[in-house]
């Protein structure tokens, strides 16, 4: 009898065992967004989070923290930096003080599966993570630009002395336009508008009926210029952590997402509808105004890449641009 229990008692510890030694392979990644839930630019990423928990149950699942009420969006890459989250999903822009090439990654047209293929990807991913002990498992929003929106409608193509809200991505261009460029955070924009103290801003086609500016907007200049980057970044450290099944599992859920963003044409049509039922009228740029604009863009852009990276910028553009 004595034995017996024994032996059952010995059965209970390895199968209780077994059972830790299971549950401790499944790894859980805390994460956060930089823009709130149900935002434009946070969808593709929730369903991201719920295709990996659905399909990693015993391997790996991700613990989404929130948005920005979690986390302010420019401590995200410090954050990530020092191990404090897993995973976020961000842009480059957000943690250019840690990367200044990351802003490059806006200045591209060229579909994330093409970059994979001529390096950029590797390189970007390589830059990240000797700067800023960041791993970049890939890129989530594609084919969505930035667009200049207006209180009213100009008399003409200038945009000299325009006061308009913008961000480092896209500072350099504002000026090269003879605009005024002012740093506002987004939850103040709407008041700015409404106040007059800027004349208009730069965003994309897509987000702007999340915040309400459509009530302030008046105009769309068209054509657009940039493309949006969004992405999924890791802390280095955590990456690390992971074992090879893990991290391919992760790279099979990326390449799913990044396969969703073909999508983005299509939600992006449909902003612009949206737009025009809200009464933003569209300025269209003649054809030699519209080609110097985008010239104005693309140099202004490079121009501040190069001048932040002598080591990379030159390599970036011709992997990025050419």
């Amino acid at each position: 009898m004595n034995t017996r229990m024994i032996r059952l008692g010995l059965a209970a510890l390895v199968f209780g065992f077994a059972a830790t030694s299971v549950n401790a392979a499944e790894v859980t990644l805390k994460a956060v967004s930089v823009f709130p839930k149900g935002n434009f630019f946070a969808r593709h990423f929730e369903s991201f989070v719920e295709r990996v928990n659905a399909q990693g149950k015993g391997k790996v699942q991700i613990r989404l923290l929130g948005g920005p009420d979690a986390m302010p969006p420019l401590q995200v890459g410090n954050a990530l930096k020092g191990g404090v989250i897993d995973l976020a999903n961000t842009t480059g822009v957000f943690h250019a003080n840690l990367v200044p090439e990351a802003v490059a990654l806006t200045l591209t047209t060229k579909p994330i599966a093409e970059l994979r293929k001529n390096g950029a990807y590797d390189l970007m991913n390589k830059i990240h993570q000797d700067k800023a002990q960041i791993y970049w498992l890939g890129r989530d929003a594609q084919h969505i630009q930035y667009h200049i929106y207006l209180t009213k409608k100009p008399n003409d193509a200038d945009f000299k002395g325009l006061r308009l809200r913008s961000v480092p991505v896209y500072n350099a261009f504002f000026k090269a336009l003879g605009a005024n460029p002012m740093t506002i955070a987004p939850g103040e924009v709407y008041t700015a508008l409404e106040r007059g103290v800027i004349d208009g801003y730069g965003w994309p086609i897509a987000g702007v009926f999340d915040l309400g500016w459509q009530e302030r907007t008046k105009v769309r200049v068209d054509p657009g210029f940039y493309a949006v980057e969004t992405g999924i970044f890791m802390s280095q450290k955590s990456w690390s952590a992971l074992d090879a099944d893990q991290q391919a599992f992760l790279k099979e859920q990326m390449a799913w997402l990044e396969d969703q963003a073909k999508s983005y044409v299509a939600e992006g049509k449909a902003e612009a509808e949206k737009q025009d039922k809200a009464g933003i009228e569209v300025l269209t740029l003649p054809s030699a105004d519209a080609a110097k604009f985008i010239a104005t863009a693309n140099e202004a852009g490079w121009a501040a890449i190069l001048a932040a990276s002598p080591q990379y910028g030159a390599e970036l553009k011709k992997l990025l641009a050419e």
